[in-house]
């Protein structure tokens, strides 16, 4: 039995690129910023910033084209994927990507999701101060489980 679960809390480094492919599949990708905030030996705090390849699908893509911006905080949980290909020069390589399967944006600009949303109640919609905070899922599963 193995697990290959990864959870992301950060910032978007870009607005996220969509790709229309073949029978209405969408792809988008970004990049995902987590920092954290360590103390070295002498004391001196340190931040390390690490980026993260993001791939979202179908309907997940769509809500990122339509809602997410750069600079927006998301927390995504997916899996890990690796893609191979052989570049120009015949080098085999390899690029870690996160495929995400839930995502919630934790803020956003005000009102503008509450008016084009099915998914959010109407009696959540009186909370637009603060931060925002709605949930998506992707609905179609995959099926390349051996």
């Amino acid at each position: 039995m193995s697990v290959n679960k990864v959870i992301l809390l950060g910032n978007l480094g870009k607005d996220p690129e969509v790709r229309y492919l073949d029978k209405n599949r969408v792809v988008s990708t970004f990049t995902l910023a987590t920092n954290e905030i360590y103390t070295d030996k002498k004391g001196t705090k340190i931040k390390q910033t690490e980026w993260h390849n993001i791939e979202l699908w179908d309907n997940l893509a769509r809500i990122a084209e339509k809602y997410l911006k750069k600079g927006f905080t998301i927390y995504l949980e997916g899996k890990i994927r690796t893609d191979h290909w052989i570049d120009k020069e015949g080098v085999s390589r390899n690029q870690k990507k996160i495929r995400g399967i839930n995502l919630t944006i934790l803020n956003r600009e005000k009102n503008k999701f509450e008016n084009e949303s099915a998914n959010t109640d109407k009696k959540d919609n009186h909370e637009s101060q603060g931060p925002f905070n709605e949930s998506f899922s992707e609905e179609i599963f995959d099926d390349d489980l051996p």
